[in-house]
């Protein structure tokens, strides 16, 4: 229990920092963070900020779909972008383009690292991850089909808002599914291991 409980609030503090680390690189953000981005630029409020209030807009967004949050769910809310914000306030904008695929590249190594680590700990899935599980078991649609038509909506409306869209934003998309896929057998906490044989707990991953 000690270890899951590190793991999350870990993991939940490493993704607002990678997070922060693509908007710095300035080469394009994941779709969410586009959305948050722009509507930052129309209200002065701070994107890590905006990022806790999306993810509780999306949380309501739950109960139609008879979801159940869990305490990563709500931890997942209030720290993701609280870390988002505190990075940004310390990681300087980057200048120059190899710097930046550096900062982007490392940022999105960070993402993987930490959702590994929070969905790992077993805790309950983050508003967003739930949003798209959620359509999937009540409308009968596939994840994935249900993940783009979620992402593809907020990347929109968000890039329609003056938020950063770029070639980090399909190097995202491309990288962090099995960036990811690798990091979570690693720090799964029901994965167990003996002599000559090991059993890994299967997640779907957003």
């Amino acid at each position: 229990m000690v270890r899951r409980v590190v793991q999350l609030f870990v993991g939940l503090f490493l993704y607002g920092v990678g997070c922060a680390m693509t908007v710095q690189a300035g080469l394009g953000v994941d779709p969410w963070t586009v959305l948050a981005e722009g509507i930052s630029i129309h209200t002065g409020i701070g994107i890590g900020w905006v990022a806790n209030i999306l993810g509780f807009f999306v949380l309501l967004l739950w109960i139609p779909l008879r979801q159940k949050p869990g305490v990563g769910t709500i931890a997942n809310i209030l720290l993701v972008g609280t870390s988002m914000q505190v990075a940004l306030a310390v990681i300087p904008p980057v200048s120059g383009l190899i710097a930046q695929f550096a900062v982007l590249l490392g940022g999105i190594v960070v993402v993987a690292i930490a959702s590994g680590l929070y969905i790992g700990a077993h805790f309950g899935p983050g508003p967003r991850d739930g949003l798209m599980t959620g359509m999937h078991r009540r409308l009968g649609w596939p994840i994935w089909t249900c993940r783009a038509l979620v992402e593809l909506t907020v990347l929109t409306i968000g890039w329609l808002l003056g938020g950063t869209v770029g070639i980090g934003t399909v190097l995202f998309a491309f990288l962090i599914g099995p960036l990811v896929h690798l990091a979570l057998p690693l720090l799964d906490t029901r994965r167990t291991i003996t002599p000559g044989t090991s059993t890994e707990s299967s997640i779907a991953r957003r």
